[in-house]
């Protein structure tokens, strides 16, 4: 993949995930359905149903700004316009952490 089509991708937030935003900070909350949890729920043990990951400044404007419409540039262009010189190094950041989020964490999905 060439810098220019890295740029031009575009992600959505995937349907299988729920958040909450708060002061424009997200938080994930992953649900913790295994077979094992649920066991031991019934069991009486006090497991949480779901898992609550918060997410930085930074993380949270980049995920907030991820709508199916926005490439990874205007995304970067923005982030850059909030942040300045503390989003740098931009893209390298940018697309380490898109990759992990939809690779790793499967949060977001590409549409292109």
């Amino acid at each position: 993949m060439t810098n220019e089509d890295a740029l031009n991708l575009i992600f959505i937030i995937s349907d299988n995930i729920d958040y909450e935003v708060n002061n424009n900070l997200v938080t994930v909350l992953e649900k913790q359905n295994h077979t094992i949890q649920n066991f031991f729920r019934r069991l009486k043990f006090k497991i949480p149903n779901y898992k609550k990951i918060e997410l930085d400044k930074y993380s949270s404007f980049v995920f907030l700004q991820i709508d199916g419409k926005k490439t990874v540039e205007e995304i970067g262009f923005n982030l850059e316009k909030a942040y300045g010189d503390d989003s740098h190094p931009l893209y390298e950041r940018l697309l380490v952490f898109l990759n992990h989020i939809e690779g790793n964490c499967k949060y977001i999905e590409r549409v292109n």
